[in-house]
């Protein structure tokens, strides 16, 4: 086994136990009903999605950074920040459940970070990502919305959470998310049981 897949298999086998889970601290208490803005952001398949415009049922989870295999982390106690372990696994439970939240009436999936639409672009690649990525890194969308952010090594990133988005109107979040593996479990249950 070579290096990189080393490192992959550690970005992906997370001990829950020892990670610190984030609390509710109400900081995503106002985005159900919200409208979203008619703001474009670029996504990993070389287009411009404007979340607002969009038909029917999207689901977008958002998350801090995912990690790169073997590029160390922001800050070196990245593991203990609460909410900040667990991008690549919450982005590839996703990628895993793509087909079922299709079927379970999700027209859209789209995952969501501030980090740069080039980093995202070799992620979703290395991933093999079925849906596309989207690129807040100006944070015009976090900011509008007022979505959950903390602030690493200088950085403002998003608390992970995932937006059940009913033809640009935010029908349900999910906030905090934890283990983040389970994720998109959670909201394939939420889309079974809520047909649009």
């Amino acid at each position: 086994m070579n290096q990189k897949n080393t490192n992959q298999k550690n970005l992906l086998e997370v001990d829950w136990s020892k990670i610190p889970a984030p609390t509710d601290d109400g900081a995503a208490n106002h985005l159900a009903g919200l409208t979203i803005p008619p703001l474009s952001l670029v996504a990993t398949d070389d287009t411009s999605v404007t979340l607002s415009e969009l038909p029917g049922r999207t689901v977008v989870f958002a998350y801090p950074r995912t990690g790169e295999p073997g590029k160390i982390s922001l800050v070196d106690d990245w593991d203990m920040i609460p909410g900040a372990r667990g991008c690549t696994p919450q982005t590839c439970s996703f990628r895993d459940l793509f087909a079922e939240l299709k079927a379970a009436g999700a027209r859209q999936v789209f995952g969501l970070s501030t980090q740069s639409n080039f980093y995202q672009t070799e992620m979703a690649s290395r991933l093999h990502l079925p849906f596309p990525v989207l690129s807040d890194e100006k944070l015009a969308l976090t900011r509008a919305l007022k979505l959950p952010t903390m602030d690493v090594a200088g950085l403002t990133l998003i608390k992970r959470l995932a937006l059940i988005i009913d033809n640009g109107r935010i029908a349900h979040v999910f906030y905090p998310v934890f283990p983040p593996d389970r994720n998109a479990g959670d909201v394939l249950a939420w889309l079974q049981e809520n047909p649009a």
